[in-house]
């Protein structure tokens, strides 16, 4: 039996070692976890006192938290209670209570598809789990007795849903007891008692269960293969390294160069500055007191405005060098095209009369239109105006 063991993990060990070349994502220690239920009936292997195969069968439940570590080898708790009849005195455990007995195994997984046939990027919809374990039992009844045991499993499972998330499995085990305290021996002496592999000692159990197997780090329920570049595509990746490199370096010769130009430039400012500073008189605007108002719209000038107009005259005849800027404006409201129109007219008609009525030189009078503006006054009545502005000075 030993030899038997030892063949079957080397051949498990080679076949895993196989398949773990493929490189997989969700390895994360939160990652891979599952829990399940299950249930089904045990029943003794072999024949002892009024038991037996198949007569005295106990229903069992089970409950299974795991985790798979690779592809291939996983580890799970398994929690198995079986439940008898209390006035049934050919149950399984013979304890005449609802629970006969509970074990709570450590097991072993291994994916036997996973590992002779390799990973292929998600779970196949069929596969065969492996399972190999043991831990403690304890038996209810008069004699309350514990014990340590070995369990051996075969999951025929398959995957279901759209990603995989849900299994569903029938699993035949075989749970042999290895050593209990607490049971009575022929002399009614209670003392530890140490078993074999053997069939007098052990049960056999046919389950269907169901696990969930909760999300995972790269957004699956399950392990992913890795995309793993080739030489050639590393060997591109390099080029282009190299390539980047040496595109870097010239941008530092560039960079250089700009920075030497930077320097001279900083000098030249540097001797502008230390030149002596030229005071350049800015030169303003002579504006006469007199305005021109006009009314909204209107570019004809009327009688109380001459007034403006003949004071702007006699102090053009008192300076006879003196030169004249008329500008005409317009109040903002309306379209703006038609207020550029309306002061150019309002300027024009304000130089016709200084020239006609006053009789003042055409030459030493210039007339501009300078459109709507606000900025005269906040009343819009006192921006429809025409100015004059002395550039002799």
């Amino acid at each position: 039996m030993k030899k038997f063991f030892l063949v079957m993990a080397a051949a498990m060990l080679t076949a895993s070692a196989s398949a773990q070349r493929t490189a997989v994502t969700a390895n994360k220690a939160q990652d891979n976890w599952y829990i399940g239920i299950n249930a089904g009936a045990a029943t003794p292997m072999q024949k002892f006192g009024d038991k037996g195969f198949m007569k005295g069968i106990a229903p069992k439940a089970g409950l299974r938290i795991g985790k798979n570590l690779t592809t291939v080898f996983g580890i799970a708790l398994d929690a198995d209670f079986y439940l008898g009849s209390k006035t049934d005195s050919k149950s399984m455990m013979g304890s005449k209570t609802f629970l006969n007995s509970l074990n709570l195994d450590v097991m072993a997984t291994f994916n036997l598809m996973n590992a002779f046939a390799g990973y292929k990027g998600e779970p196949r919809t069929f596969e065969m789990i492996a399972l190999a374990g043991g831990g403690w039992d304890h038996q209810f009844g008069v004699s309350k007795a514990n014990g340590l045991n070995t369990k051996f499993a075969l999951d025929f499972a398959l995957n279901l849903g759209e990603k995989k998330a849900w299994q569903v499995y029938l699993e035949p085990a075989v749970i042999f007891g290895m050593k209990s305290w607490g049971l009575q021996n022929a002399m009614g002496i209670i003392e530890p008692v140490n078993a074999k592999f053997d069939s007098r000692n052990g049960l056999f159990q046919l389950s269907a269960g169901v696990n969930y197997k909760f999300g995972n780090s790269n957004g699956t329920h399950n392990f992913k293969i890795e995309e793993l570049r080739d030489q050639a595509e590393i060997d591109g990746l390099n080029a282009k390294i190299n390539e980047l490199r040496a595109d870097n370096n010239a941008k530092d010769g560039q960079l250089s160069a700009k920075d030497q130009q930077i320097a001279d430039l900083k000098a030249k400012l540097a001797a502008c500055e230390a030149r002596p500073v030229q005071v350049v008189e800015e030169k303003k605007e002579n504006i006469l007191q007199p305005m021109v108002i006009f009314r909204q719209g209107k570019s004809a000038i009327d009688a109380a405005q001459y007034a403006s107009i003949e004071m702007v005259a006699k102090y053009m005849k008192n300076h006879k060098d003196a030169k004249v800027i008329v500008r005409g404006f317009a109040s903002p409201e309306g379209n703006a095209e038609l207020n550029q129109k309306l002061s150019e007219k309002r300027a024009e008609v304000v130089k016709n009369a200084l020239i006609k009525k006053y009789k003042i030189a055409a030459d030493r009078i210039t007339c501009e239109g300078l459109g709507a503006t606000d900025k005269i006054s906040e009343e819009n009545d006192f921006n429809r105006v025409a100015m004059f502005i002395d550039t002799t000075k």
